[in-house]
C-alpha cells in the first residue's frame, strides 16, 4: 500500500468513526501504530485551509492529480510555460502542502509525462499497424519555432502528428529523410502535401513523396483580410454610432395595431385560407381619417382583390 493510499484509509476511518486513539486506528486500518502516528502528523500539517480536507479524500486526490497533469501537459509541454511560472501558479492555489510544487519537481514530472506520452503513442502506432488500420495520408508540413526549430508533419484527416522533431536544418534532404522514415514505419503513402511555397517543401512533395504539392491559404487569407478589413471596420463603427440614437428614437414611439381582413377570391393562390390577417401600425396621435388614408395606401399592395373589412383592435378600448 502506497503513501497516499495509507493516508486515505486513515482519513476514511476517522471520518466514518470519529476521533479515536492510535491503537484503535491501527487495528481498524491494519497499519502499525507508528505508521498511523506519522500519517496523522502529516495530515495535521496539511490541514491549513478550509479546502484541505477535500484533498485527503479519494475523490479529492484523483481531482488533484488530474489538475496537476492537465496543467503540466497543456501549459508546460504544449505551450512551453516555464516550471517557475507553473510553480507560482500551484502556490497561488495553496497546493504546496499536497503536491510537490518546486520548479525542479515539476520539471521531473514533465520529463516523466513526456516519456510516457511517447511510449503510449508508440504502443498505439504498433497496435494500429498490426490491425491494418493505417490509411493513406493527406499531409501538411511546416517548421515551428519555439525554443528551437521543429519539423512538423501532420495528417490533416485525423490531426495526428506523424513527425515532430527538433532540427537545425530544414533542407530537402533533412525533410525527406525524416518524413520517409516515418512513412516507412507506418507502411503508407501520401496522397497530397499542403505547405507554404518553400522550395524544399515543394520538392519534398513532387520529387521525394511523388504527390501533388498544395499551397496553404494562411498567407493568402492574411493578404485578403488586410485589403477589406479597414473598409468593413469603418462601416461597422458607423453602424454602432447610429445604433444608440436609433434605439432612443424608437422608444419615443408607441405603436397600436389595427387589424384588417380581406375576402379572398376562390381563384387566388391563397384560396385555402378564408381570411388572412394584415396589420397596420399607427401612432395614437393619428386620427381615424389619417389611418383611413394609410389604409388606402396599403390596400393596393395586398396580394389579391376583395372586400376589405376594417375593425378596431380591442387594444384601443
Amino acid at each position: 500500500m502506497g503513501l497516499w493510499a495509507k493516508s486515505i484509509v486513515i482519513f476514511n476511518a476517522i471520518r466514518d468513526h470519529g476521533k479515536q486513539s492510535l491503537r484503535s486506528l491501527a487495528e481498524r486500518t491494519g497499519l502499525s501504530k507508528s505508521s498511523v502516528h506519522r500519517h496523522r502528523q502529516a495530515m495535521d500539517r496539511r490541514d491549513r485551509y478550509p479546502e484541505s480536507s477535500f484533498w485527503e479524500t479519494e475523490a479529492g486526490r484523483a481531482w488533484l492529480l488530474r489538475l496537476v497533469v492537465a496543467t503540466l501537459l497543456g501549459f508546460g509541454l504544449t505551450r512551453g510555460v516555464g516550471a517557475e511560472t507553473l510553480s507560482e501558479f500551484f502556490g497561488r492555489l495553496r497546493l504546496e502542502a499536497h503536491v510537490g510544487c518546486s520548479p525542479s519537481t515539476l520539471r521531473c514530472v514533465m520529463h516523466t509525462l513526456e516519456r510516457l506520452l511517447l511510449e503510449t503513442a508508440g504502443a498505439w502506432e504498433k497496435e494500429g499497424i498490426a490491425h491494418g488500420e493505417i490509411r493513406p495520408v493527406i499531409g501538411a508540413v511546416d517548421e515551428t519555432f519555439l525554443q528551437r526549430m521543429m519539423l512538423v508533419f501532420m495528417d490533416l484527416a485525423t490531426g495526428y502528428l506523424l513527425m515532430e522533431e527538433v532540427s537545425a536544418d530544414r533542407s530537402f534532404a533533412t525533410w525527406f529523410d525524416r518524413a520517409n522514415k516515418r512513412l516507412t514505419t507506418f507502411g503508407t503513402e501520401v496522397l497530397s502535401l499542403v505547405s507554404d511555397r518553400a522550395k524544399a517543401l515543394i520538392k519534398l512533395a513532387h520529387t521525394g513523396l511523388g504527390c501533388p504539392s498544395i499551397p496553404d491559404l494562411f498567407h493568402l487569407g492574411h493578404d485578403l483580410a488586410k485589403g477589406y478589413s479597414l473598409g468593413i471596420f469603418g462601416r461597422l463603427r458607423q453602424a454602432k454610432r447610429a445604433l444608440d440614437p436609433a434605439k432612443q428614437r424608437l422608444e419615443t414611439f408607441e405603436f397600436i395595431p389595427l387589424s384588417f381582413w380581406y375576402d379572398v377570391p376562390p381563384i387566388s393562390r391563397w384560396s385555402n385560407r378564408r381570411y388572412a390577417p394584415w396589420l397596420v401600425y399607427g401612432l395614437p396621435s393619428e386620427s381615424m381619417e389619417m389611418l383611413g388614408i394609410r389604409l388606402h395606401q396599403v390596400v393596393p399592395r395586398l396580394p389579391c382583390r376583395g372586400t376589405i373589412v376594417c375593425t378596431q383592435s380591442p387594444m384601443l378600448g
